[in-house]
């Protein structure tokens, strides 16, 4: 018998690594409606359809089924609990559940590492931004301006759902979305490299127009009613604000997050 190796010993084959970075690219929505819409979309790459045994033909499945035939797309058919671990949702699933190959998905590690040293990179990053309608918005704003991505967190925000989708109108699959587990950890990871760390803040900030840093950096935006978190803005190099008139003490995180995408320098 050979002994085995410690994962941290261990050698994983360029085949493995291969599936393993392509999987991670990887974006899964639920619901019958939203997965519809998504097969119908003929510049989306599917890489699988999930349907639970449970389901009855006609209607909106039997389209489902009809679409993925003749998109050659593979189906994969899952008891009812297999099926709500792929969506994590089985609330709202319905049964349904499709993988979509989004290129611009992916951990942050692995974004960071093939992207050019020598090019200043704007990211933005979110801390606690729970509303779905808020992240949907947020993800359009970043996908459609110069930044260069959006740093998320894989817990304390809204999760990726069909209301994220729908607000995002459709941008999620195209644009740059970098995971995260941890975002204080990434942040303290992208700070050693060299980024400079800006929160937004509406008390005793630079604005955002004065603001001048030559090397890379990521603005945080914080929850919406809160703002940035203390462990967070204690990693901040600097506080930024957008300056207001009339009385009004701060915009929505969406509204903001459109601002700074579209104009941080």
């Amino acid at each position: 018998m050979t002994d085995k190796l410690p994962s941290n010993q261990r050698t994983d084959s360029p085949e493995y690594l291969k599936r393993k970075k392509f999987f991670s690219h990887l974006v899964t929505v639920y619901g019958r409606k939203p997965v519809l819409e998504v097969l119908e979309d003929q510049k989306l790459d599917i890489f699988r359809l999930h349907l639970a045994e449970s389901n009855r033909s006609g209607g909106i499945v039997d389209q489902i089924k009809q679409i993925a035939r003749q998109r050659n797309i593979e189906v994969l058919h899952h008891s009812r609990n297999e099926l709500s671990r792929i969506s994590r949702n089985s609330k709202q699933d319905q049964g349904v559940a499709c993988d979509i190959h989004c290129p611009g998905y992916q951990p942050y590690e692995q974004a960071i590492d093939s992207m050019d040293g020598e090019e200043r990179k704007i990211f933005i990053a979110l801390d606690g931004v729970t509303n779905p309608q808020n992240l949907g918005m947020i993800i359009r704003s970043v996908t459609a301006s110069p930044c260069h991505g959006l740093l998320l967190p894989t817990k304390g925000v809204a999760d990726i759902s069909p209301l994220v989708i729908k607000a995002s109108a459709g941008t999620l699959f195209k644009g740059t979305i970098l995971r995260c587990d941890s975002l204080v950890l990434a942040l303290q990871n992208l700070k050693k490299q060299g980024f400079a760390l800006c929160m937004l803040s509406s008390h005793n900030a630079t604005p955002l127009s004065d603001l001048d840093i030559k090397q890379s950096v990521v603005f945080v935006l914080g929850n919406e009613s809160d703002g940035v978190s203390d462990n967070i803005a204690s990693l901040c190099d600097y506080r930024v604000g957008i300056p207001m008139n009339n009385g009004v003490e701060s915009l929505n995180v969406a509204v903001t997050a459109s601002l700074v995408a579209f104009t941080a320098k």
